[in-house]
């Protein structure tokens, strides 16, 4: 064999060896992420055609899958979409998001959980199906947190999250403005395109799932996670006296906080007068007792800085800032709520639920069951403790401080008759000029036997600034979420 031809013949076997290996890459060390990619069109084709399983809220499909004429076989519907869009998503043929995506293997059969019934349905030739998912959500406190934040004037761009203190079940999230889902879902691309293009262009951003997605300044209801670093520092009780006044300049700055007209009385008053009337001169000295590094290990404590919901996403990280050397100037500011301290509602709720749970956070969940075709259950969610944000002691105080500031201070609109009730109320300035302030709201019920935790924030409401509060706009949301879980 000549040189010309020896070199060709050990290039085409080059060539030959590179094929295999790439074959052998593509089909087998590649193959699982190829077929879960989700611009596998022939892969999103077969889901189409398969029936999927439903997403349930209690006994009832709020996601279903029903048999059509075309060549898909069957339709992804959405028996009440508004409602329910930023927890279920929704599945189209370009992509899926919400439970839709998160619980994918299992809605679409291909969850290792449904192998008996993937066997048992190709050895008598049905075609597959998908397993249910069954949500934590409480529907009476779903509609109450919907048709609250729905009754607000105007365009509203808010969320309300209710949790089980004891469990960390998720029992209402609620997202405006929200979208109907069957849009995305049909089977005419053309028009579920031009859906989604109409949504993902408007500026109040329908397609967010603001509960885990949005951090603002929580403002005033931050103030709950101050006392607790007061309280466990050893220095104060419910029943102390704290800091006062109708001004407070801290250290290296000559910016004053004041209390915008609240009775905040002098130099020292009860605790309870300055967790009830909301007093920012009170809230950002205790921030500075305790400090940079005492601050942000009591927000962490809550869950601030971490990822913590694992079946539902994508959830934005709630901030507090890492520099323990920060200026006293800023750590004032971190005290009330503002700087760059940054909260979803998920956050605020979670932070209510681990007082209302004698200082211990559950992790958040919102899938309760993973369900065969027939309902039998394959897996159910086990409660898990997350973190021990304040000892049993200060959750203790800190409950007494939060039902006077129901009885007697500025969350009074939560007060439900013959129930203990505690709650807070927080205005947070936005930072941005001529956008207003923010709302929010965090209580718990009983407040002797906790059964839930409500978080409300209220990013935008037509309306006047200067009406614009926590308690006037969240306190009857969040009240009327309470009573739909405890009457």
């Amino acid at each position: 064999m000549n040189k010309p031809i020896r070199t060709i013949s050990i290039f085409c076997l080059l060539l030959f060896v590179a094929l295999m290996l790439n074959a052998t890459y593509l089909q087998y060390y590649k193959a699982g992420a190829l077929d879960k990619d989700p611009q596998n069109r022939r892969v999103i084709a077969a889901a189409f055609s398969r029936e999927r399983g439903a997403i349930l809220v209690g006994r009832d499909p709020v996601a279903q899958s029903v048999s059509t004429d075309d060549q898909y076989k069957f339709q992804r519907t959405y028996s009440q979409p508004f409602k329910y869009a930023p927890l279920t998503g929704w599945f189209s043929y370009y992509s899926q998001t919400g439970i839709e995506q998160s619980q994918n293997d299992v809605l679409s059969g291909d969850d290792s959980l449904l192998f008996v019934t993937k066997l048992v349905d190709l050895l008598s030739n049905d075609s597959s199906k998908g397993g249910s998912v069954e949500l934590t959500i409480d529907p009476a406190a779903q509609t109450a947190a919907y048709d609250g934040l729905r009754a607000l004037p105007g365009d509203v761009q808010g969320a309300v999250v209710a949790l089980e203190p004891s469990t960390g079940k998720i029992l209402a999230m609620v997202s405006l403005p929200t979208y109907d889902p069957n849009k995305l879902a049909g089977h005419d691309f053309s028009e579920a395109g031009k859906a989604y293009d109409q949504l993902n262009a408007n500026e109040s951003e329908p397609l967010l799932n603001r509960a885990i997605q949005t951090r603002l300044p929580p403002g005033s209801t931050f103030k709950v996670v101050t006392a607790a670093a007061a309280i466990e520092s050893g220095n104060y009780s419910a029943d102390s006296q704290v800091p006062g006044g109708a001004e407070y300049t801290p250290p290296q700055t000559g910016n004053v906080i004041d209390n915008e007209g609240r009775d905040c009385g002098t130099s020292r008053i009860p605790f309870a007068q300055a967790m009830e009337n909301s007093c920012n001169t009170t809230f950002a000295a205790l921030a500075n007792e305790v400090g940079a590094e005492g601050m942000r290990k009591q927000a962490e404590a809550f869950g601030f800085n971490s990822h913590y919901l694992e079946d539902l996403g994508p959830q934005a990280e709630s901030n507090f800032p890492t520099d323990d050397a920060l200026s006293p100037a800023f750590v004032a500011q971190t005290g009330i709520g503002q700087y760059e301290v940054a909260a979803t509602p998920l956050q605020m709720a979670m932070v209510v639920a681990g007082i209302a749970n004698g200082g211990t956070v559950m992790r958040p969940y919102v899938v309760d069951e993973v369900q065969s075709p027939e309902l039998d259950v394959l897996d159910k969610t086990e409660p898990s403790e997350l973190s021990r944000a304040v000892s049993s002691s200060t959750a203790s105080e800190l409950t007494k401080l939060l039902v006077a500031t129901v009885d007697d201070g500025t969350a009074y609109p939560a007060a439900i008759p013959g129930v203990v009730v505690a709650g807070k109320t927080g205005t947070a300035q936005s930072g941005i000029d001529n956008v207003p302030p923010y709302a929010w709201f965090v209580s718990f019920a009983p407040a002797d036997d906790p059964k839930v935790a409500v978080a409300v924030m209220i990013q935008k409401a037509d309306i006047p600034r200067g009406e614009i509060a926590g308690g006037q706009l969240g306190g009857p949301i969040a009240k009327a979420v309470m009573e739909a879980v405890i009457q």
